[in-house]
């Protein structure tokens, strides 16, 4: 008896004492909203730019406590000869514990991408401290810069550019690149990571000086980075970028524009929906082929034109002129990525891979070479079927622009 209600104390102690192992307070913490990474000084060294929240100061308040700053965030540099090494010298002059879980996007300078980002895919990706849905960006600024840069509308620099992957699908200019695909892709024997660019533009205009116009430069979304294995070989435009995810991501709506037939100096617009996009691999003796096919629907949005939706000619014709852009934008998205860059973004190992698994084990050590040269046929079938606008096109009342 006096055994059994020994062991019930120990497990008892045991339990009560290990509730609060590894338990970590939030004012011990130094919490990275984003990080930035660029080329250290000397070869191989890397320079970590990490962006600290400011909790209490976090609060948009113009006036800050006693021993506060009022900014929201802090931004600090460390240099190392390797990543680890850069990290670690941040805690040599940080009074907080650096936590890395609430990270929300990875920016790497295009020159440091071009050598090869092998170590960051490979600590980012192996810290158990780090979350695989991280976004991951390339930028041809200081990555520093462009981390410490303040948005208008968030108050934390990560934040806002974690809200601008998140609920940016409208603008289809750039890939939702994560750790985890990067990392997919990269391991992958067909695939190739691609990786969303960001810039800075000057878009915002001062309050205090208006008149001046845009001159305060805020992060903007620039297109995709095209890498062979973990080396940067070459950037797509945005307008490329959208054709690229049609072959890597579901697409909820698009926006092309297209001149008028009537009047060619003003345009019509159509807003893409129910985007459908089936690639289907073909072989014949050891000649491979994809055939690429596009079908969607669209509404017309704008039109600086008279247009009306019952006029059979006009819509075929503005099918038509859709149809070309859009075919034209995907063909020369696939013979930049194809022919230029050589580099199987597109996925289309895998697909045929899927396919074919039996002679895919034939050709997957020689992929890299059979990419450029396959067959890619592109169709694309677009229907327009309604119209937001108004009956009536807006004219206005006076004559003299009535007879216009």
């Amino acid at each position: 008896m006096k055994r059994h209600l020994k062991w019930s104390l120990l497990l008892i102690l045991i339990l009560l004492l290990s509730g609060c192992a590894g338990k970590r307070e939030l004012n011990d913490l130094a919490l990275v909203m984003a990080v930035g990474i660029d080329k250290g000084e000397g070869e191989n060294a890397f320079k970590v730019t990490a962006q600290i929240a400011r909790p209490a100061d976090a609060r948009g308040q113009t006036g800050a406590p006693s021993g506060q700053t009022g900014e929201p965030i802090l931004t600090i540099v460390g240099q190392g000869e390797s990543l680890f090494d850069a990290i670690r010298d941040l805690s040599s002059f940080t009074t907080r514990n650096v936590f890395w879980a609430h990270n929300q996007v990875i920016v790497i300078n295009e020159d440091l991408a071009k050598e090869g980002i092998a170590q960051v895919i490979d600590f980012f990706t192996r810290n158990p401290e780090l979350r695989m849905r991280t976004w991951v960006v390339i930028t041809p600024e200081k990555a520093s810069t462009l981390v410490s840069t303040v948005t208008g509308l968030e108050l934390i620099p990560g934040e806002a550019l974690n809200k601008l992957f998140r609920y940016g699908e409208i603008s289809n200019v750039a890939p939702n690149s994560q750790i985890m695909d990067v990392q997919a892709a990269y391991l992958s024997q067909s695939s190739q990571p691609i990786i969303a660019r960001v810039s800075l533009k000057e878009v915002m205009v001062s309050n205090k000086k208006p008149e001046k116009g845009p001159t305060i430069k805020q992060v903007d979304l620039a297109g995709a980075g095209v890498f062979q294995e973990d080396r940067l070989v070459g950037v797509l435009k945005p307008e490329e970028t959208r054709a690229l995810m049609l072959f890597t991501e579901r697409l909820k709506s698009g926006v092309v524009t297209t001149p008028c037939k009537s009047k060619p100096e003003r345009t019509v617009s159509v807003e893409l929906r129910d985007q459908m996009f089936q690639v289907t691999p073909h072989f014949k003796g050891s000649q491979i082929s994809f055939n690429a096919e596009y079908d969607a629907f669209a509404m017309v949005v704008e039109a600086g034109c008279p247009f009306s939706i019952d006029d059979q000619e006009q819509v075929s014709k503005l099918e038509q002129a859709v149809e070309k852009k859009l075919k034209k934008e995907i063909d020369t998205t696939i013979n930049k990525v194809q022919k230029e860059y050589k580099t199987d973004v597109f996925e289309l190992g895998k697909v045929f891979h899927n396919e074919y698994p039996g002679y895919w084990k034939q050709i997957a050590d020689d992929w890299e070479e059979v990419f450029p040269t396959v067959d890619i046929k592109v169709s694309v079938n677009v229907e327009v079927k309604d119209s937001v606008l108004l009956w009536e096109e807006t004219n206005s009342g006076k004559k003299e622009n009535s007879a216009n």
